[in-house]
């Protein structure tokens, strides 16, 4: 038998008596779905949530069909109304990842996943692979070339981040204290402690712990007040920052590994190629290798000196200002034996960012 949607376009600037009505005529000509969207985003929770209702409570034939919502975010109640009427109902959500959509967009797949998974009193459960948002959100966004928003709830790189003291503290102390997700729930690895003015003595000890660094209480006290000089005139706070503040010469410990140079050929029509010249350990090399990109091309021919299982988790490209001499900011995670590692670099010249920025994470590998 055909699956057949029936579709009520503006239902949810419609007459709930008429709507029914419309409902129950369509189901009785072989709709199983009934779609009930809310076209406009003109509705607010309540009011959506007591429409579904009104059809589940005064369409004689409503149980021959699923009702769906279909939640547009014009007044940004679009994953609030489908949860509505999910606890008044409907069965079938209709959303995108991302929210990507019409105008505002439409119910984000991740917001109403984890709204369900989360909350034990919804009576329904989906069988998505929520490890999978993550990923499925980055090729999204890279795909249609839009980016995710920072503090787009889920999966904005800043869903997982804290930077207040209160938080951090009590995040390291206990997730749970300001995160209802579990990020590996959604295929992040962990919470990001971001250090900036307005972080404690709790996130700065875990930074330095996570790199191999342990001060006494006396010790911490000190390198804080110098963390807090420094943050109050530095807004992005470094590994080398830190090493320098505890003490430790930064070149000691990071700088096993530095990127002499880079030489990239690409353009339409050719195949792109990096080459790359490195002192580590105090020795130069240099390698040369293709890629999809130069970036990619870049990033292999670097790997090719190294000898070390290296996976790129992620990369972050941000611009400071606006204009085409700005300079990009890259953010790198890497994976070496179940361990992760960030890179940070930034550059006019962005394909070098991106190689400073993966050199400066596989250093902390070495």
């Amino acid at each position: 038998m055909d699956d057949v949607e029936f579709y009520a376009e503006d239902a949810g600037r419609t007459d709930n008596e008429y709507l029914a009505k419309v409902v129950e005529a369509v189901i009785a000509a072989g709709a199983t779905v009934v779609n009930i969207p809310d076209t406009t985003g003109y509705c607010f929770p309540a009011e959506y949530g007591a429409k579904i209702a009104y059809l589940i409570n005064n369409v004689p034939n409503i149980d021959k069909a699923i009702i769906s919502t279909h939640c547009h975010n014009d007044l940004g109640m679009a994953t609030a109304n489908s949860l509505a009427g999910v606890m008044n109902g409907a069965r079938q959500i209709e959303c995108t990842i991302n929210g990507v959509g019409e105008r505002a967009g439409n119910t984000a797949l991740e917001e109403v996943v984890m709204a369900i998974k989360s909350r034990k009193e919804f009576p329904v459960y989906t069988d998505i692979l929520t490890k999978n948002i993550t990923k499925s959100s980055h090729q999204v966004s890279a795909l249609m070339r839009m980016p995710v928003q920072p503090n787009k709830a889920i999966v904005g790189r800043n869903a997982f981040a804290h930077s207040s003291g209160i938080h951090q503290d009590g995040v390291l102390k206990n997730r749970e204290s300001y995160e209802i997700i579990d990020p590996q729930d959604i295929g992040i690895n962990d919470s990001t402690i971001t250090l900036t003015a307005r972080s404690g003595r709790a996130a700065l000890d875990h930074h330095f712990r996570r790199l191999g660094i342990v001060l006494n209480a006396e010790e911490l006290v000190t390198a804080y007040e110098k963390f807090l000089n420094l943050a109050d005139r530095k807004k992005e706070i470094e590994d080398s920052d830190l090493f320098a503040i505890s003490g430790i010469e930064v070149h000691n410990v990071v700088q096993k590994i530095k990127l002499d140079y880079l030489q990239v050929v690409c353009g339409k029509n050719s195949i792109p190629m990096a080459t790359v010249g490195l002192t580590i350990d105090g020795e130069e090399c240099s390698a040369t290798s293709s890629g999809k990109g130069p970036v990619d091309a870049a990033f292999s021919a670097i790997h090719s000196l190294v000898h070390r299982k290296i996976n790129l988790e992620e990369m972050l490209v941000q611009s400071i200002t606006r204009g085409t001499e700005d300079n990009g900011i890259v953010h790198i995670q890497v994976e070496n034996n179940g361990q992760f590692f960030y890179g940070y670099s930034a550059n006019a010249d962005i394909v070098t960012a991106a190689a400073e920025a993966y050199v400066n994470a596989i250093a902390k590998i070495i």
